[in-house]
């Protein structure tokens, strides 16, 4: 079983590890192809995007405070050299920072700076796999971006999408972690204890991440009330 988060700078090697796989794949990929899970990208519009996160999300962990958002600024050199220094502005600030400290961030967790190095994590793992990387994300960093999705966006959904229904309880279990977590009815549904299901959907921690990004991966196994499963998990959760 996964512990999760993670201790927030357990995250820096994982982010370094990414960030490095995503600048080569800047390096090695054709700027122009598309993008199959973002709708109307290009490679190229992929990597000013998450670089700019990167830039943006650097300045609210330096200074604690929200900040101006801009994700389409072009990048000044070569992509893959201007993706590779957003990154490294990113983990330089993070590395500076104190994960306690108080912070601005839009998730419904304790608003300090342990939020950015969990956050990035996903943001670069899930741009990752956006870009037709071959990289194999670790089990257990793909478990925890399950748990994200599901303890840090699904409580704040009704600032972007309407809360999704769900009128039993449902399981989600990653097969190959081992982890699971069980979803009560409420406005939006809700972690709570485990408990019989009406219905539980299986597949592997990345799968599941994937699924919940709504990209393109192999779809959960469902049993029980697949009915209940389905419509749940057909609703959007996230920005």
């Amino acid at each position: 079983m996964t512990t999760m988060p993670f201790p927030a700078r357990e995250y820096l090697p994982v982010l370094r590890e990414l960030t490095t796989a995503f600048a080569e794949r800047l390096r090695t990929g054709d700027p122009a192809a598309k993008v199959p899970d973002c709708a109307g990208w290009t490679l190229a519009d992929l990597g000013t995007h998450l670089g700019n996160v990167h830039r943006w999300a650097a300045a609210v962990v330096t200074t604690g405070e929200v900040q101006p958002q801009n994700f389409e600024t072009g990048a000044d050199a070569e992509l893959a050299s201007w993706y590779a220094e957003s990154a490294a502005i990113l983990l330089d600030a993070l590395d500076a920072a104190t994960p306690e400290d108080r912070c601005w961030h839009f998730g419904g967790t304790g608003k300090t700076k342990a939020f950015w190095f969990r956050r990035q994590v996903h943001e670069t793992a899930v741009h990752l796999a956006d870009s037709g990387s071959d990289h194999l994300l670790d089990p257990a960093v793909a478990a925890d971006g399950v748990d994200e999705v599901l303890t840090v966006w699904l409580p704040r959904v009704t600032r972007w999408h309407p809360a999704p229904s769900l009128d039993a309880p449902l399981a989600l279990r990653a097969t190959d972690t081992g982890d699971a977590w069980t979803l009560h009815p409420g406005q939006p549904p809700a972690l709570g204890p485990a408990a019989e299901p009406a219905a539980t959907a299986e597949a592997t921690a990345r799968e599941l991440l994937l699924h919940l990004w709504k990209r393109t991966a192999t779809p959960p196994r469902l049993s029980g009330d697949t009915a209940l499963a389905g419509q749940f998990l057909r609703a959007p959760f996230t920005a």
